[in-house]
């Protein structure tokens, strides 16, 4: 087995170091790309409500409309 001198430990210390501050920066980017996914779940979420009310506007103008052409009764 080799011996275990300063300069040995000292260069497998820094290759773990080096192997760390990858990871650091790996972790910085997959960090980024989380943040991009949950605004865009966001956005998507708000999306979709403001179709849900545009469809409610829609029911309520054809509800409107069958009423006046006399394809419902009137609510009383």
């Amino acid at each position: 087995m080799a011996e275990a001198t300063n300069d040995l430990i000292y260069e497998v210390l820094k290759s773990i170091q080096a192997r760390l501050d990858r990871m650091d920066m790996t972790m910085g980017e997959v960090k980024g790309e989380l943040q991009a996914i949950r605004q865009h779940q966001l956005a998507t979420s708000q999306e979709v409500g403001n179709i849900y009310v545009k469809l409610g506007r829609h029911d309520d103008q054809l509800n409107r409309i069958e009423t006046r052409l006399g394809l419902l009764d009137p609510a009383h």
